[in-house]
């Protein structure tokens, strides 16, 4: 199947329009989109609020479930997604067509098991995520919901990353956004007007991502994009192969996250509930600061796929020194800034306890030191990933949050307590960011040889 005259368009612009402006224009709305789905976990979380205590912990509670839904759905959307870029760089576009199908329906029938085993365990699951007997009920009535909603969630998930890889960033940021949006609006109705309480919470998930899944769905052939057809479902071997390859990476970087998180909220626990909270502040700073990062390492992604499907690889290698210039001067700025008023940001959360500030800001003015370092980190992992160097993608995804992270808790709270903890994510940063020159500079100077 020949590319449409739209989608010859998309690929001579990925092909042939300066690197600097098409990645700035790309991950503009991947930038949008990070900022809107963290407004949206914070407005969540401040209706839940006004319930009671036993809502909020069981919203942290699912919380656990829904991080391993999204790493599986990134798993299908980045592996599918990093095929299609490729595919579509090299004018493939019924294989590219074929590989989208494959990825989005695959993604959807394994949220639709997941949600069935979790209604059929429901209450060994919520146990085993940590939920005690006064919560259950909350944490029950709400999971129900989110179940139910389970494969739309994914399919979201998978579409998203699935239109940013084909260039069409500006699509995925509207389906996620209107899906923000509606959570955002149902949740006072349904919680409060409707008397539903967490049940309305679940509810206005469930709801607002099917919603969004239906308008992305009809969203996937515009402005030269592949449209979805069930028809082209044809799932091989070979296909599944090409989702691992570009889809291990993510799905082991978002294991590892949460598998540190967990660790680490572990240790703390051993300086009491105001080092942990301290954490718990620190975190939500760094994934906010990481949002834009991401998002314009996102705005790179489709562009390298392209170019490198295409044979274009000097433009893969100017598209990745321009992007890492830009991420350099973004982190060193905002380094700079956390270092000089972390007492201030930490404060913004916690306003009336002197520990937790004086924690979280020591903590935070660490990473501030290793933050610049994380550009050329991120870079790295999204560049082999991409080009389908699997497993030194793997090693990058797996490093700053997994085989250094961690080792770097158990040996700082060994060796120096609470500061080594503090220092624990710097460290890991710095010996991730040594991992990462050799296996990116290798890979950009072998660019062109024994490629897939």
């Amino acid at each position: 199947m020949k590319p449409n005259d739209a989608q010859h368009s998309k690929y001579v612009k990925m092909t042939t329009a300066p690197v600097g402006s098409l990645v700035t224009q790309l991950a503009l709305p991947s930038i949008v989109s990070m900022l809107v789905s963290g407004i949206y976990n914070l407005a969540d979380t401040f209706f839940v609020g006004q319930i009671n205590t036993q809502s909020v912990a069981a919203l942290g509670i699912v919380f656990s479930y829904m991080t391993l839904v999204q790493a599986i759905a990134f798993f299908f959307g980045q592996g599918s997604g990093n095929y299609i870029s490729r595919a579509l760089g090299r004018q493939e576009t019924e294989q590219a067509g074929t590989m989208s199908a494959v990825g989005l329906v695959s993604s959807v029938a394994t949220g639709c098991v997941l949600a069935a085993l979790g209604f059929v365990m429901m209450r060994p699951v919520l146990s085993f995520l940590g939920s005690t007997p006064t919560i259950m009920p909350y944490a029950s009535d709400y999971f129900t919901y989110i179940l139910l909603g389970t494969p739309f969630i994914m399919g979201c998930f998978t579409m998203n990353n699935q239109m940013r890889q084909q260039g069409n960033a500006s699509l995925a940021m509207l389906g996620i956004l209107s899906g923000a949006v509606l959570n955002i609006a149902l949740d006072p109705l349904l919680i409060f007007g409707l008397g539903m309480g967490i049940r309305g919470a679940g509810l206005a998930t469930a709801l607002s991502q099917c919603a969004a899944f239906v308008l992305m769905l009809r969203l996937t052939g515009h402005r030269g994009g592949l449209p979805f057809k069930l028809s082209q479902f044809r799932p091989t071997l070979w296909r599944y192969r090409e989702i691992a390859a570009g889809g291990l990476p993510s799905l082991a970087r978002q294991g590892l996250m949460s598998i540190s998180t967990l660790c680490l909220n572990l240790m703390a626990s051993y300086y009491g509930d105001e080092a942990i909270a301290a954490f718990s502040v620190v975190g939500r700073v760094a994934i906010l600061a990481g949002a834009a990062m991401i998002g314009y390492g996102q705005g790179f992604q489709p562009v390298c796929g392209f170019n490198f499907g295409a044979g274009n690889f000097d433009r893969v290698r100017a598209a990745f020194w321009h992007s890492l210039r830009v991420l350099t001067l973004y982190c060193l700025v905002l380094g700079i800034a956390g270092y000089v008023f972390a007492s201030t940001i930490v404060s913004w959360f916690v306003t009336d306890d002197l520990r937790v500030i004086n924690i979280g800001a020591e903590a935070l003015r660490y990473q501030c030191l290793s933050f610049p370092l994380s550009g050329f980190i991120v870079m790295s992992n999204m560049f082999l990933q991409n080009i389908r160097r699997t497993v030194p993608a793997v090693i990058m995804a797996s490093a700053r949050h997994g085989i250094f992270f961690l080792p770097a808790m158990f040996v700082g709270h060994w060796l120096l307590g609470l500061q080594g903890l503090e220092m624990s994510q710097a460290v890991a940063d710095v010996i991730s960011f040594v991992l990462a020159i050799p296996l990116a500079l290798i890979a950009l100077r072998n660019l062109g040889t024994n490629n897939h």
